[in-house]
């Protein structure tokens, strides 16, 4: 079964950076797309970022586009969120999800990890 799991997560000033990680497991990693999302409180759940899996192209949402980076390393089963200029509206608990491309930008991913606060303070 695939497991997820999320770290990196915690509090951060604005203008800061924070690096997330989700390592994979029960898969082939290589072989799924990944994805960062993320819910603040009152918010339903919103995409941030996605890695294709087989071209490796990357795609943001407008609210992140040229702050954040996904990244993954295939030989750890790990991907990346390189949070950098982070904003107090970026606090929110992130989550990271395999699945579809099409399915995440209507925040749905076959697998889900548990999620890791990130606050930022201003």
């Amino acid at each position: 079964q695939v497991q997820l799991v999320e770290s990196g997560g915690g509090l951060v000033q604005a203008g800061g950076s924070l690096r997330l990680s989700c390592a994979a497991s029960g898969g082939t990693f290589s072989m799924y797309t990944m994805g960062w999302f993320r819910q603040a409180p009152g918010k339903e759940r919103e995409f941030v970022a996605a890695i294709i899996r087989s071209s490796g192209n990357t795609y943001y949402a407008d609210s992140v586009k040229g702050r954040f980076t996904i990244s993954r390393d295939n030989t750890k089963n790990t991907v990346y969120l390189q949070m950098n200029s982070v904003k107090p509206e970026d606090t929110a608990v992130y989550y990271c999800g395999q699945g579809y491309y099409g399915d995440f930008l209507r925040s749905r991913a076959d697998y889900w990890g548990q999620g890791t606060q990130v606050t930022v303070s201003s």
